[in-house]
């Protein structure tokens, strides 16, 4: 049963099972990351597609949010079909859908939006790591189509850059301090460092 909790990013030194058994168990295995938003409408759905294309066999990622929109907006979909990744099966839903019986276990779990780290959130089955990605919202913004896409595919480029920062670290290699300690560089973090 999921109980609430007073804010999601109070809850930032829970273990990853199995991170601290040894390296083999954390190399052989391949973990669940959630990433989280308000409407699970742009940048928790672009950053799913982005670990799913570079986490491939290490990482696999889901997306939801607090009061989802129902729909992905289109340009996001339109952001990630120019990066030629699949967006088949994306669709924006509920973080209801993942405390229900049956449903993946979550290893780590990201915010993506300051409304979602700063608010009232689930306690997750498995007690997860979660740290704070915050991301501008590009849904939010105003003005021609041209100027709103400069918005998702810079939404976009800082998500990658973070997610290639965070595929790149040796989960095994670190103890559960550790990582946090990585987890909350990586979200603070711009795309421009890494060009």
């Amino acid at each position: 049963m999921l109980r609430a909790t007073s804010a999601c990013s109070q809850r930032l030194l829970r273990p990853i099972e199995g991170a601290i058994r040894g390296s083999l168990a954390v190399a052989e295995r391949e973990f669940n990351v959630l990433f989280l938003c308000t409407g699970n409408s742009a940048r928790s759905i672009m950053a799913e597609a982005l670990l799913n294309r570079h986490g491939q066999g290490r990482f696999r990622a889901f997306s939801a949010g607090s009061y989802p929109k129902g729909d992905v907006h289109p340009l996001a979909l339109r952001v990630l079909r120019e990066r030629g990744l699949p967006i088949d099966g994306l669709r924006s839903k509920s973080w209801d859908e993942f405390a229900k019986p049956g449903a993946p276990v979550m290893d780590l779990i990201f915010t993506v939006c300051d409304r979602v780290a700063g608010g009232v959130c689930p306690v997750w089955p498995g007690q997860p790591m979660t740290a704070h990605w915050g991301i501008s919202d590009p849904a939010a913004v105003e003005g021609t189509e041209a100027q709103r896409l400069r918005v998702f595919k810079r939404a976009a480029q800082e998500l990658e850059a973070r997610i290639l920062l965070f595929t790149a670290l040796r989960l095994e290699e670190l103890d559960r301090m550790s990582l946090k300690r990585r987890l909350d560089e990586v979200g603070h973090s711009r795309a421009r460092e890494h060009r």
